[in-house]
């Protein structure tokens, strides 16, 4: 290389050099005279007793789905609004960064958090009073919405700022409470915490971990620019998905607040469940609370933790026991009506008169069908036919045996639950050995009885209940525990579950017995059984108070989803199982079945569907024919005219297969439609779109009208129609 340019590339790089160190000097000289950065322009002067500090970055909570990935739970960011009083709190350029109006701020700020100016100036002037540095306003300051945010920021009121932080959401409100439960956030942990339900027995699956980031600030809190850094990453909880299907939750809880408003129920509870797997699709219980409000009353998860006398639910487990076992009296008859019972040997007899009996057995409401089968005695649910069955045919001791085999008395011990009872066996005296056959005396739980019946709707295979499907990395979708199918005995086998199959298909379809209008659905065959039993209140039945239930799947031959519905009430007689058909209606769309349409030959079923009702109003009805030739629905046009004035459901209502829609003209003559098959809740909707009072006896469906179909209906006419 050439000396002479080598020696001028030194001097270029020391001219350079020189330049630099003479611009840092007179940066630093600037900066110290005028107390503003030279290049940035920002101002140092409030940083010149900064120092540094920590903040914590809080880890997200992980979210909890449903089986379709629907949230059930989710963090949300919330905001706590606070105002800075003190005027040494100053941001870049010496601007003032406190509150120097109170009264100003207030008037504009107020209304934004729905309170009064009054309300909000108490606060400033305790504050005041105090030298508070800053001031929150309370619970109505808290919890603010992004959106409440944004539009408190675009009033741009000095000394008004935020403090983030996150809330626990439930989108669904009322939903599965007692089984999801809820998290809130603890002073003393410093973090969101599971309080009840899954959120508590799952929360060091869904907490997450925290972070830490430093900074360095001025003495009035202005953050240095440049100066953040993260010390620690914050890792968000895990997700948790669950079995259930949200259509299937939302229908049932539906159900079982129309079951607690319609029959003054006290207490209604419901799960429905996969019969091959377990999965439980919904779950709810009543009266239940929002998860957001956290209004609770009741802290009873009612499925597994709330004993009761099931009642004659309870005798198809009686009927199991004893064809599996050998021991069913097979075509034989017995006298129904009264069962006396005496006892010798220390066993239970039955005896001739009621002189010579310790106990007298009824059947419902002193009913006397006279001889009968058993077979017939199931269907029509006779207690006497359990005391003779258990006393003539099934040894008491081989019924106890099987009770152990279905697992009664013993814990379902599903993962997620908190507390579970295991109900009380009263089986020492041989009048509860008889009792507990029909369901009393005896106490279980909703979930020991939906186990139990798995085993009689899958072949002989009882399938333990689950909600919780898995729980998911939220990061990279790794598996970290997962839940499936466990099979947890084989009480019965496929022959005997056969035989109760066909048992509980004519307690719901034949039209002879007494349960057919309440259950019976005209597009799937639905089999089950029945419950009702008294309710013990400080060791006393009462009259005055019911367990009703009944216990449900479908299809026929071949059982899919299975539905266990069951409420306290003071009657038990008159009411319908509409709130029944509509939430397992659900359950039938969520998991895909079909069946055979009943009366309809060979015609196939091609399953539940789903519609939004359109908007017909003010529409010719052949609009209407255009518009509904493609719903798989009744159409039902009341008056001769030719423009709808009325419809049911309104527009945008759910409408499902084979429902009925009540169409009303402008004409003024009506006639008499067949109503056969239609609920209660049809013929009251019917009669209020029509204008028409027609008398209703009975519950179930209709079986007898008392004007002809096809009839001009006149203004002096009597309608009466009868449900059975």
């Amino acid at each position: 290389m050439n000396p002479k340019r080598a020696n001028r590339t030194l001097t270029n790089i020391s001219i350079i050099c020189v330049i630099i160190a003479a611009l840092v000097v007179c940066n630093v000289l600037y900066t110290m005279i005028s107390k503003t950065h030279f290049r940035s322009g920002t101002l140092v002067s409030v940083y010149s007793s900064s120092a540094e500090k920590t903040r914590v970055i809080s880890a997200s909570r992980g979210y909890i789905y449903d089986r379709n990935k629907e949230i059930v739970a989710q963090d949300v960011d919330t905001y706590t609004i606070f105002a800075i009083l003190d005027p040494s709190h100053t941001g870049i350029g010496d601007v003032p960064e406190y509150v120097s109006d109170p009264l100003l701020t207030s008037e504009k700020l107020a209304p934004m958090l729905n309170m009064e100016v009054s309300e909000m100036m108490n606060y400033f002037e305790m504050a005041q009073a105090n030298n508070q540095y800053q001031t929150e306003f309370g619970l109505k300051g808290k919890n603010l919405s992004i959106t409440q945010k944004e539009a408190i920021d675009a009033l741009a009121l000095p000394g008004i700022e935020f403090s983030k932080s996150s809330k626990r959401f439930y989108p669904n409100g009322k939903f599965a409470s007692y089984l999801i439960g809820y998290a809130q956030y603890d002073d003393e942990a410093g973090r969101m915490v599971g309080r009840m339900g899954i959120e508590s027995v799952l929360d060091e699956y869904l907490k997450g971990s925290d972070g830490e980031e430093r900074y360095s600030a001025s003495a009035s809190g202005t953050v240095l620019p440049g100066s953040k850094y993260v010390t620690d990453q914050a890792v968000n909880g895990n997700d948790v998905y669950l079995t259930l299907d949200k259509n299937v939750q939302v229908a049932l809880e539906k159900c079982l607040e129309t079951t607690m408003n319609e029959f003054h129920a006290q207490r209604a509870w419901g799960v429905i469940v996969e019969v091959e797997t377990g999965k439980i699709l919904g779950y709810a219980s009543y009266p239940t609370f929002d998860l957001n409000e956290l209004d609770i009353k009741d802290y009873h998860n009612v499925p597994c933790d709330y004993m009761y006398e099931p009642g004659s639910v309870m005798k198809s487990i009686t009927y199991a026991a004893a064809i599996d076992s050998g021991n069913f009296p097979y075509g034989k008859t017995y006298q129904s009506g009264q069962f006396y019972m005496g006892i010798a040997n220390g066993k239970a007899i039955r005896v001739n008169s009621k002189a010579q009996a310790e106990e007298t057995i009824y059947d419902a409401m002193g009913r006397d069908y006279g001889t009968i089968s058993f077979e017939e005695g199931f269907a029509r649910s006779s207690n006497v036919g359990i005391a003779e069955l258990l006393t003539s045919h099934l040894p008491t001791n081989v019924f106890e045996e099987y009770l152990d085999r279905f697992n009664f008395f013993q814990p379902v011990d599903m993962v997620g639950v908190t507390r579970e009872e295991v109900g009380v066996k009263n089986y020492t005296y041989p009048i509860e050995k008889l009792t507990t056959g029909f369901g009393q005396g005896s106490s279980v739980t909703a979930m020991q009885m939906v186990q139990a019946y798995t085993a009689l709707f899958n072949d002989g295979k009882m399938m333990k209940p689950y909600f919780i499907d898995k729980i998911v990395n939220s990061y990279n979708g790794e598996v970290i525990e997962e839940y499936g199918p466990q099979v947890v005995g084989t009480p019965i086998a496929k022959e005997t579950a056969d035989k109760m199959k066909e048992l509980m298909y004519k307690v719901v379809n034949d039209k002879n017995m007494g349960n057919y209008g309440r259950y019976h659905m005209d597009d799937v065959e639905v089999i089950g059984k029945t419950g009702t039993s008294e309710v013990a209140i400080n060791g006393e039945y009462t009259s005055s108070m019911y367990v009703n239930s009944f216990m449900g799947a479908a299809p026929y031959d071949d059982p899919k989803v299975m539905m266990y519905y069951v409420f306290e009430a003071p009657d038990f007689l008159t009411y319908t199982g509409e709130p029944f058909q509509n939430a397992f209606r659900q359950a039938l769309i969520a998991t895909g079945v079909s069946g055979e349409r009943a009366n309809s030959g060979d015609e196939a079923y091609t399953g539940w569907q789903e519609y939004e009702m359109p908007a017909l109003m003010n529409h010719s009805l052949d609009y209407v024919n255009q518009k509904m030739k493609s719903y798989n629905v009744k159409n039902i046009i009341i008056g001769d005219g030719s423009a709808v004035v009325k419809q049911y459901p309104q527009a945008q209502d759910t409408l499902i297969s084979h429902q009925n829609v009540f169409i009303r003209t402008d004409g003024t003559n009506i006639t008499m439609p067949d109503m056969s098959g239609w609920s209660l809740k049809d013929v009251r909707q019917y009669g209020e779109i029509a204008g028409l009072d027609i008398l209703c006896e009975g519950s179930g469906s209709v079986r007898e009208q008392s004007i002809k179909s096809g009839t001009l209906i006149q203004a002096d006419m009597e309608i009466k129609v009868i449900l059975k």
